[in-house]
């Protein structure tokens, strides 16, 4: 894959690792995972449905996620010190001042443009974990179009590249990678937890489907906020 390869060159991964063969060589294409690829139609938007948000906000489960689409609706949530870029076109009506949902340009959502003959590309948790935190998995979410691209149906192609079903999603970096932990960019590490790519796929997907599971759901959101260097690429497709 070649994403995994151009990131294997420049992270600062264990001799070990490198001489196995990188990040190419926990994933596979003959090997069992949870690889999947996704066409997805969405009919048009009522006007009554142009303020809300289709799918809610998450980090993608495996390594990375390629889209392609040519309309809007993809959201990622910036970093409260990165201010948004207002959308070209005109968002949609925002919900009165007694609705639940706020604005869908507030709390530093952006919408990600699609381009001509380009794809959206999105890291996912397994390489924040494989990097300890060097790179970031995007926030982000599905809302309605902006502006007329509502009143048509919006196709989108998706593919979710992941690890290996019995790969480790561990830190494969030397020392602590960003130097500064896993926590919240204060210099205090949390302890690893080491689970496998599909472990931590089935947790967070039944999690979501339990009352009371929104914790065990968490990506790495909290990783993915905090403030400093690694970036999550583009923004990605939503997740299950």
């Amino acid at each position: 894959m070649l994403v995994a390869s151009l990131l294997s060159q420049r992270l600062p991964i264990t001799e070990e690792v490198r001489v196995a063969g990188g990040l190419t060589a926990l994933h596979r294409l003959h090997a069992s995972s949870g690889d999947q690829i996704r066409f997805v139609r969405a009919p048009p938007q009522q006007e009554e449905q142009t303020a809300g948000v289709a799918l809610g906000e998450h980090t993608d489960f495996g390594s990375v996620t390629v889209l392609f689409n040519r309309l809007g609706g993809l959201q990622v949530r910036l970093p409260s010190h990165i201010a948004p870029t207002p959308p070209t076109s005109p968002t949609p009506t925002p919900p009165p001042p007694d609705a639940d949902e706020p604005p869908l340009h507030a709390d530093n959502w952006t919408y990600v443009r699609p381009l001509p003959s380009h794809c959206i590309v999105n890291l996912g948790d397994a390489l924040v974990k494989f990097s300890k935190g060097i790179l970031r998995s995007n926030i982000h979410r599905v809302v309605a179009p902006p502006g007329d691209q509502g009143k048509v149906e919006r196709y989108s192609c998706v593919y979710f590249c992941r690890p290996e079903d019995d790969v480790l999603l561990r830190s494969l970096v030397v020392g602590d990678g960003s130097g500064k932990g896993d926590g919240d960019g204060d210099g205090e590490e949390e302890e690893e937890e080491v689970v496998t790519a599909k472990e931590w796929i089935l947790r967070r997907a039944m999690g979501r489907r339990k009352v009371d599971g929104w914790e065990a759901s968490n990506g790495t959101e909290r990783i993915s906020m905090r403030r400093g260097s690694g970036g999550g690429g583009g923004g990605g497709g939503g997740e299950t």
